[in-house]
Formats: C-alpha cells, sequence, structure tokens
C-alpha cells in the first residue's frame, strides 16, 4: 500500500513538472510570437476570436472566466484593448501590457506626412499596432521567454533556445523583406484603416491615403466623389481593405479607374499557429503589398 502510494505521488509530482504553462494573448499576432517561443513544450491560446477587431469588443462570461484561469496574460495595452482593463483589475496573476516594454520602438498617429484628414485615430496617440515592426517582436518574445523560464525552470533552456532561434530568423526574414519592397517606394496605394506604419517605416513604404470610414455605413455622395477624385488624381494606385470584409466602397471608388483592389491582414487571421507563424504574417503582408505595386507602372 505504501508502494502504491508512493508511485501515486511520484506520477503526480512528473505530472505537475511537465504540466504546460497556459499562455493567453489578447490577439493572435501576440500568440504567434508566444508560439515561437513555446514550441515544443507548449500552446499559447488567443483570447479574440479570428477576424474580429480588438478596438471595439464586448467579453463573454466563458471569456472573463479563460482569462482569470490563464497563468500569464498578454496583451497590447489600453490604446488598443479598451475592453481589457476593467477585467485584468480583478486579476491576480501576471498581465503584461505589451506596449509598456522597455526597448520597444514606437509611434504616434501624425508622424508620416499625410493629410491632415488621413486619419481614423486621434493625431498624437499612440499608434498600438506595435507588433508589425520586426524589432518589437523580438522584444515581446524575449519578455514572454523570461516569464515562461521563471514559471517554469526546467524548460527554461528550452524557450531561450526557441528565443534565439526565433530573432535569428526574424533578422535574415527583415533583410529580405527589405529587399522586396525598397523598389516599390514611392508606388501609390490607399487603406481603410491607419495599422500599417510600423510595416511602412521599416520598409520605406508610405500609403497615400487612409479612407477612414466605418464599414457598415455608406459615406453620403460628397464624400465619395472626394475620396474617388484622390483616386482618379493618384492615376494607377492599389487600394488595400482588412479580411474578413471589403468595405463596398472599394469598389464604388475604384469603378472605372486604373485601381488595383487587395487585402492586407494585420492580425494574420489565416496564418497557422506555430513557430514560425509570426514570420508568415510578416511575409503575407509583404506578398500583398508587393504583389500588388509590383504591378502599378
Amino acid at each position: 500500500m505504501f508502494r502504491y502510494f508512493c508511485v501515486l505521488l511520484f506520477c503526480a509530482w512528473a505530472a505537475a513538472a511537465q504540466a504546460e504553462v497556459r499562455v493567453l494573448t489578447s490577439i493572435k499576432p501576440l500568440q504567434l510570437i508566444a508560439a515561437a517561443v513555446q514550441d515544443g513544450v507548449g500552446s499559447p491560446e488567443v483570447l479574440l476570436p479570428p477576424g474580429v477587431s480588438p478596438h471595439h469588443y464586448v467579453l463573454r462570461p466563458s471569456e472573463v472566466r479563460r482569462i482569470g484561469a490563464a497563468e500569464l496574460l498578454y496583451w497590447i495595452g489600453p490604446d488598443l484593448e479598451t475592453f481589457l482593463p476593467k477585467v485584468l483589475a480583478g486579476r491576480s496573476r501576471p498581465s503584461v501590457a505589451v506596449q509598456q516594454l522597455a526597448g520597444l520602438q514606437l509611434r504616434h498617429f501624425g508622424e508620416a506626412h499625410h493629410d491632415e484628414h488621413d486619419h481614423d485615430h486621434r493625431p498624437g496617440s499612440l499608434d498600438a499596432h506595435l507588433w508589425l515592426l520586426p524589432a518589437n517582436a523580438k522584444v515581446i518574445a524575449a519578455q514572454i521567454a523570461a516569464d515562461l523560464a521563471a514559471a517554469d525552470p526546467a524548460n527554461a533552456a528550452r524557450y531561450q533556445a526557441n528565443l534565439i532561434a526565433f530573432q535569428s530568423r526574424l533578422e535574415a526574414l527583415d533583410a529580405r523583406l527589405a529587399a522586396r519592397l525598397a523598389p516599390l517606394a514611392g508606388k501609390p496605394y490607399f487603406v481603410f484603416h491607419e495599422a500599417f506604419d510600423y510595416f511602412e517605416a521599416a520598409y520605406g513604404l508610405e500609403h497615400a491615403g487612409v479612407f477612414a470610414v466605418a464599414q457598415e455605413v455608406q459615406p453620403g455622395a460628397r464624400h465619395v466623389a472626394e475620396l474617388r477624385a484622390r483616386l482618379q488624381q493618384a492615376g494607377p494606385s492599389c487600394l488595400f481593405s482588412e479580411p474578413p470584409l471589403r468595405p463596398r466602397l472599394a469598389e464604388t471608388l475604384s469603378a472605372g479607374l486604373p485601381v488595383r483592389l487587395a487585402e492586407l491582414d494585420p492580425l494574420g487571421s489565416a496564418v497557422a499557429v506555430d513557430a514560425r507563424g509570426y514570420e508568415r504574417l510578416l511575409e503575407n503582408l509583404a506578398e500583398a503589398l508587393g504583389g500588388c505595386l509590383e504591378e502599378l507602372p
């Protein structure tokens, strides 16, 4: 009986020692970064469903319970997930607002030289789409690796090795993307959401304008005429929307004009969650931008 009891205790101890640290991220890009660090040890979870904007969201009771159960939680911060601060205030376990990490390169809306009306966020406020800069992803990954090592010392060496490999791959990817996108600087394109300034700044690109309109609201005829006039003035150009929806306005504005319609997905909605998922997110952005802009004269 004593031997049987000892065997049970050992099995329980071994299971606890091998238990995966439960990591929860607010949005998929953070999940992809965490997946690179946790590779081979665990699988991070994500709070928001695919295709859902983090700017405005209402948590369900089941999601509030998931927040409470996670051992480590990562979110961008109050400048993006405005629905989280009140819930996180009652959480006893670690919650990391990555926008507050030391070493990040942060941007603010209005820094680029766009027209004064080309903003769908308040000028001067923090641009929270910070995950689209590879250098920032390295900082975030380093924090996650340190937190996981503290929570799971038995796998600390694996987390560190994963971090080093991730950062090395990002450096190589950064060089490839720069070579691909550098020749496209100056080619005109427009977006419906000012979400790509970090990526653009990294690779020498700059959108020509933001057609900031609510997807569910069709703007008035005068506004449509003004936006269409801007496309006419730009000549051959690209107009990028974001999945899963393309605003009806995109077809209205581009009808009869030399404008190519395409998509940019800053959240990586269709990207598989694995060690290289974050890299594919960036590659997909580069491919969408390059694939459209390279067709322009």
